[in-house]
């Protein structure tokens, strides 16, 4: 803890050096353009509806379509790393598994929403979403917001909720570009915006010859994907529209295993092909502040494992579905006070080769109640959760920001979170029907200060979570469990306790209009607190201490040619829970540039990991060299 408080000192020190430079001494409203608040400045994390980012009393941060333009490339998740308190394992290159963290939680402990669907993979023995199968293709934005906060999105929200939001387009966006280790990737989308309708299509193909999954193998694990999507909205009145979204990706993976005679991880012609569906159709109500929306959600996951050496045929597979029905609503009240409510019914089932189909429902109703009088808000609500297996849950959590000086903010709140376990766990040859919901309390504290002339944006942060109940695996030779009489090998169980704190700063520096400047900086202690565990007081896997990203970009006076350059820096971890196993510190450099060669038209290219690191996030699997990419981007 120490160390924690150290570091937060230096960086407030930091951030409040900033706030005394005289060049910042006029200044309004940073979120405000000519009387417009930018779109990128709203979200719908904190409380469920439209609310300024600036506002909010849980930090969010926006990654936008530009962001995704200016990073470049297919894998997603180097914009990712501009957002604090987000770390990632992968099991490879670009398209194997990656699971994404927040502020230490497990990446199964992070709530996805795509268009406003959950997307997690119902069939998953932990559940969560593999980043591996998400290409910036079509997206416009990435809203993360760190910090429980189940009240408004239920299970599955204990480190956080990334929500991922396609393009609404009045126009055309299309993209190309090749590369090392045989990669390629090509987008379009397309649409149309009116008052009363608008509709956008969207495309894309991606793929790559990638490296050996295994870090002592040859042969390069490949991925390819392609993918639809779309959505739409048609204004039956000047209050009622119709609503829908939709998206399918078809993956093909290549993994390594276990071969003959050695049976140790390598080469092995195994591959995955990953197919996932999310659909949603509803209404929404729009008459002045108040605010309705309602509709059915449906998304599905099937995965197959193929493994050639012993003939075509699927060797085994998984398939996890979900049906939801939701209603929410925003009611202004009188005296600055405004109420969300919401109520949703969730019915998933699941399968595999082994298994046979098991379902379960999750009913759920909420509400949070928020003061904002423009200076200070505070917002305080709860929610219940009954689910057909284990019961009822509820969950509670306040938050609050208020303006202290003109482009000063403070912010704290306190969360809580769970997250149901999964059919899996609950009913596979290894489940346990006695499971009952993780459950975290988060609290963070922060300061946030912004000059509306887009000069300085800085803040710090706080945070601290504790998490109980953790579902982990446990094995019947090392316990005796009624359990195990069946003969199985092991079991799921509420084995686990954790705590994750730290601090989470960001300075964004843009001292002329063509020079952009920025730092993302996290220290993270997140431990096993388990009593009586041999684990107990060690480093959680894969969680480094120290994280940090630099940016800079420049737009020259040359033909308004583009230069950039990203520095993304970890310390050292632990790829295991004895922490036996480590991993070394990396550093990844990248350059980018970028030219207008026509109205509309610019060229592009990178050279990821110019210094040529071999740094893998998972210990035992290969990792992406030194690589250089180019491209073409039209957009009309």
């Amino acid at each position: 803890m120490k160390s924690i408080l150290l570091a937060a000192t230096v960086l407030s020190a930091t951030v409040l050096t900033a706030f005394a430079s005289p060049a910042l001494a006029e200044t309004t409203d940073s979120v405000l353009i000519s009387d417009t608040i930018r779109p990128e400045a709203i979200t719908v994390l904190a409380t469920g509806s439209a609310l300024s980012v600036d506002k909010a009393g849980q930090p969010v941060t926006v990654v936008t379509a530009a962001d995704l333009d200016r990073v470049q490339g297919l894998d997603i998740t180097r914009a990712l790393a501009l957002v604090p308190g987000l770390s990632l394992s992968r099991n490879g290159g670009p398209g194997a598994f990656t699971g994404v963290r927040l502020r230490g939680s497990d990446s199964e402990q992070v709530l996805v929403l795509v268009d406003g669907l959950r997307v997690e993979d119902v069939s998953g023995p932990s559940g969560g979403f593999d980043f591996g199968t998400l290409t910036p293709g079509g997206i416009d934005r990435i809203d993360v917001l760190r910090g429980s906060n189940s009240v408004v999105w239920g299970s599955a929200a204990i480190g956080g909720v990334i929500a991922v939001s396609s393009a609404d387009l009045n126009g055309v966006r299309a993209s190309a570009e090749a590369g090392s280790h045989g990669s390629y990737a090509g987008d379009a989308a397309a649409g149309i915006k009116q008052e009363r309708y608008a509709l956008t299509l969207s495309a894309g193909l991606a793929g790559t010859d990638g490296v050996s999954s295994a870090a002592s193998g040859t042969e390069g694990d490949g991925f390819r994907q392609w993918r639809v999507g779309g959505k739409g909205r048609y204004a039956l009145t000047d209050t009622l529209s119709l609503v829908a979204t939709g998206r399918y990706a078809d993956t093909h993976t290549d993994i390594d295993g276990y071969p003959a005679p050695t049976y140790t991880f390598g080469d092995t012609p195994e591959y995955q092909i990953t197919r996932q569906f999310s659909g949603r159709a509803g209404v929404q109500y729009r008459d002045g502040g108040l605010t309705v929306d309602a509709g059915y959600a449906h998304a599905q996951t099937a995965r197959d494992y193929y493994d050639p050496t012993y003939g075509s045929d699927v060797q085994y597979g998984y398939r996890g579905y979900s049906e939801r029905a939701d209603l929410s609503a925003h009611v202004p009240l009188p005296q600055n006070l405004s109420l969300n409510v919401g109520a949703d019914s969730e019915w998933t089932r699941f399968q595999s080769t082994y298994d046979a189909r098991q379902r379960a429902r999750l009913t759920s109703g909420h509400a949070l109640l928020t003061w904002d009088n423009g200076t200070a808000l505070l917002a305080a609500g709860a929610r219940v959760d009954d689910h057909s297996r284990f019961g009822t849950n509820w969950t509670f959590g306040a938050n609050g920001s208020v303006a202290v000086a003109q482009g000063l903010r403070l912010r704290a709140s306190y969360g809580e979170g769970f997250k149901a376990p999964t059919l899996y766990q609950l009913f596979s040859d290894y489940g346990n029907g006695a499971l009952v919901p993780e459950r975290s309390r988060s609290y963070d504290a922060g300061i946030e200060w912004a000059s509306s002339n887009g000069l300085v944006h800085a803040t710090t942060t706080l945070f601290r979570r504790d998490t109980r109940n953790q579902i982990g695996y446990v094995s019947c030779f090392s316990v005796s469990n009624a359990l195990c009489n069946d003969g199985r090998y092991g079991f799921y169980d509420n084995v686990g306790k954790a705590r994750a704190q730290g601090v989470e700063a960001e300075l964004t520096v843009k001292p002329v209009e063509t020079v952009k400047a920025a730092v993302v900086y996290t220290y993270l202690e997140a431990t096993n607190r388990t009593p009586g565990a041999a684990t107990f007081g060690k480093d959680l896997a894969r969680r480094p201490h120290h994280s940090l990203t630099t940016t800079l970009d420049w737009t020259t006076p040359l033909r308004d040619l583009a230069l950039g350059a990203d520095v993304t820096v970890r310390s050292a971890s632990y790829d295991n829970a004895a922490n036996t196993v480590r991993l070394q510190p990396g550093v990844l450099l990248a350059l980018r540039a970028s030219l207008p060669v026509a109205k509309g038209v610019e060229v592009y290219g990178r050279v990821e990991n110019l210094l040529d690191q071999n740094r893998p996030t998972a210990a035992g699997y290969g990792t992406w060299g030194r690589a250089a990419f180019g491209g073409l981007r039209v957009r009309y």
